[in-house]
């Protein structure tokens, strides 16, 4: 079984609220989207340390932005 610990997160309301947005949405507990969230960053940072990049498309063909970060 897989060990977790109790943390205390303090949040501006405007992160407060994304927070309760996002789990309402996903239908996801707070701390899964948290969770969540962490993962994806972690997945990012990973391919940003080989060079990759990051593209966002949008559904009209002539939209796409690229994220360096």
């Amino acid at each position: 079984m897989n060990k977790k610990t109790l943390i205390s997160l303090n949040l501006s309301v405007t992160e407060l609220e994304l927070l309760n947005y996002l789990s309402e949405k996903k239908e996801m507990s707070k701390s899964a989207v948290l969770r969540q969230a962490l993962r994806m960053i972690g997945v990012i940072e990973e391919r940003l340390e080989r060079g990759d990049k990051l593209y966002f498309e949008s559904l009209e063909q002539d939209k796409s932005e690229v994220l360096i970060l």
